[in-house]
């Protein structure tokens, strides 16, 4: 983590919950957007710096996270994340005006519906010193001190042309976001609220305000337990390949102890749920895939993971992959949720494509799944192609996006290949 130094006051030490005098008990009395028994702004010393204490911190916290919860409050000018005495992040702002503003919104609120609540303080130091910027600690007033990940191009979903965006995707956030008039209301509806599912229109968000003590929490956690996967085909990048329709893919690990059999931590508990609800009991590569919950809260980094038969890990974190798709937003609103079919959209590809090159990708990475037919869509703009291809069968069409979705295609026009892009289809009747 970056170190950071403060400036202006004598105290190094974080203060305990025993320093202040705050009861563990008090965390999650809310009322009115602060904890009950808590010191009021005349009986602290205000401070254009705030602490936040994060609570029940089920997902990971980033300066992307806390930036985007902090900013429309006021300027925020440096971020600092500490990980010592669990997750507390110092926010400095452009005057106290804005921290005291921020202050009142979020104490008391849930980052995340049921988890990650945040208790808001002001901070003893006056500025913080930002030596690196990266994912715990940046400094906005000088962007060049490192690099922080970038939100995506809005141009760079679905049909969009985008060879060449080497910038990481977004951190990671759970697959929910709240229309900004809703936002900020209380600790039972998460900051960063929820979208309706799959995007389709005219449904209620999937998560509403439910509180924290009928909630439970993230509901049955966000990490999936899949079963009966063929071990000598299935890598992390593959099961990602396939996941990656129904939400974001954080972790994937390959149980040495149990062969064919994986966990993924998603990103939460919705995709979880979708992923369920679309693929278990699904069968391809001559096995059944079962999916189910894992009572585990979330994946743990595996420093030295085992190979897998194709030599590749049994480990790998997804997290920031800018192939997820539900990172922001735009791009979780342009996903439809379907279940397995043997018509798969196709979409990213060059501009100017041909159905016999579409044909030699599947004959390159898959020759014995070969397309029945392909149907090309009517391009709006000349950035890129988009379409339908039709298997055999339901099988077929799985295995093709398991080892086809992603693959690089040369840019006839461009220096950095495009990634072609697969998902199931809801025009399958229609083909």
């Amino acid at each position: 983590m970056a170190a950071a130094t403060y400036e202006g006051h004598s105290s190094k030490r974080l203060k305990t919950d025993q320093d202040r005098g705050f009861n563990n008990n008090n965390y999650f009395s809310h009322s009115n957007s602060r904890y009950a028994g808590m010191p009021r702004d005349h009986e602290e010393r205000l401070n254009h710096v705030l602490l936040l204490t994060v609570i029940n911190p089920a997902y990971p916290i980033t300066c992307e996270v806390i930036h985007q919860i902090c900013s429309p409050n006021g300027k925020v000018l440096r971020i600092v994340i500490f990980k010592k005495n669990g997750i507390q992040a110092m926010v400095e702002f452009d005057s106290i005006e804005s921290a005291k503003r921020a202050k009142n919104v979020l104490n008391g609120c849930d980052i995340y519906s049921g988890c990650c609540t945040l208790r808001v303080e002001y901070a003893k130091p006056v500025r913080l010193n930002v030596y690196k910027n990266d994912l715990e600690s940046f400094d906005y007033t000088n962007p060049g001190l490192g690099k922080l990940p970038v939100t995506d191009d809005p141009y760079s979903h679905h049909d969009a042309y985008n060879p060449g965006n080497r910038h990481p995707a977004p951190p990671y956030m759970p697959d929910s976001y709240l229309p900004p008039g809703d936002a900020y209301r209380d600790g039972r509806q998460g900051v960063l609220g929820s979208i309706p599912n799959s995007g389709f229109p005219g449904q209620t968000p999937l998560i509403q305000g439910t509180p924290v003590t009928q909630q439970g929490g993230p509901q049955q956690g966000a990490v999936l337990m899949v079963y009966g996967l063929n071990h000598q085909i299935m890598n992390c990048d593959r099961l990602f390949n396939l996941l990656c329709q129904y939400g974001n893919v954080v972790r994937i690990k390959f149980l040495k102890s149990k062969e064919g059999c994986s966990m993924v931590q998603m990103g939460d508990s919705i995709s979880v749920e979708r992923s369920i609800s679309s693929l278990n009991k699904v069968t391809f590569f001559g096995h059944e895939m079962q999916l189910g919950f894992s009572k585990q809260a979330f994946l743990n980094d595996v420093k030295q993971p085992f190979e897998l038969p194709d030599g590749t890990p049994s480990f790998k974190d997804f997290m920031g992959n800018r192939n997820n798709r539900f990172t922001n937003p735009e791009s979780a609103l342009k996903n439809r949720i379907s279940q397995p079919a043997e018509v798969l959209h196709f979409f990213n590809a060059p501009y100017g494509i041909t159905e016999q090159d579409i044909m030699n990708i599947f004959e390159e990475h898959c020759p014995n799944n070969k397309p029945n037919s392909i149907k090309f869509f009517q391009s709006k703009t000349e950035r890129s192609s988009s379409g339908l291809i039709q298997f055999e069968s339901i099988s077929c069409a799985i295995e093709a996006l398991v080892i086809c979705n992603h693959v690089s295609i040369p840019n006839p026009n461009g220096k950095f290949p495009f990634v072609f892009k697969l998902c199931f289809s809801l025009a399958a009747a229609r083909f």
